[in-house]
């Protein structure tokens, strides 16, 4: 398993062993004492699943405390542009954004650590992205940051992958999210 870090503390990129042969392929998603040997000690408690057209939005998306949560992301069919955005007071990295494609081919985890607000741009039709998170869903607790806020000004790199801004499916509920000025910090 190759482990990469990145600037912001905490948030890391999971390479997992990927055993090949002639019937496809095998590599374990999480194992909790392998974590563990790497430094990463979470008890995820919950599994989710979203699947989403070519062009979607979501997020920017968080939950406030006390539910805050990690959660280790994958893709299992398809591809997204993985994005994250640093809500922790004391951090360094306090209202810097970070990204990364995560797709079926590399395989790539991202391991998010409470305190970041976490969105992505689907690049692929009914791509399929597997979440584990460290605390359960809390409806009240729910909450998010405008994804095209020009003050953190994500590139969401709408050109690389040929999308135009008018082609965006974003909910309406995405679209109205505060923007980070207005978020008390976590």
């Amino acid at each position: 398993m190759k482990i990469t870090k990145t600037e912001f503390e905490g948030l890391l990129i999971i390479e997992p062993d990927i055993f090949n042969d002639d019937r496809g392929c095998f590599f374990d998603i999480y194992d909790k004492k392998e974590f563990k040997k790497i430094g990463i000690d979470v008890d995820f408690v919950q599994d989710s699943q979203t699947i989403s057209k070519k062009d979607v939005i979501r997020g920017l998306h968080f939950q406030k405390p006390p539910f805050t949560r990690d959660k280790i992301l994958y893709v299992s069919k398809g591809a997204v542009l993985d994005v994250v955005v640093d809500l922790r007071k004391n951090s360094p990295t306090y209202g810097k954004w970070f990204s990364t494609e995560l797709t079926e081919e590399n395989k790539k985890m991202l391991l998010v650590p409470k305190g970041f607000a976490h969105g992505y741009l689907v690049l692929e039709n009914n791509t399929t992205l597997q979440y584990q998170f460290s605390n359960f869903y809390n409806k009240e607790s729910q909450s998010g940051m405008i994804w095209n806020d020009p003050d953190v000004n994500i590139d969401w790199q709408l050109g690389k992958y040929g999308i135009r801004g008018d082609e965006l499916i974003i909910s309406e509920k995405d679209k109205n999210n505060p923007k980070f000025k207005e978020i008390e910090p976590l």
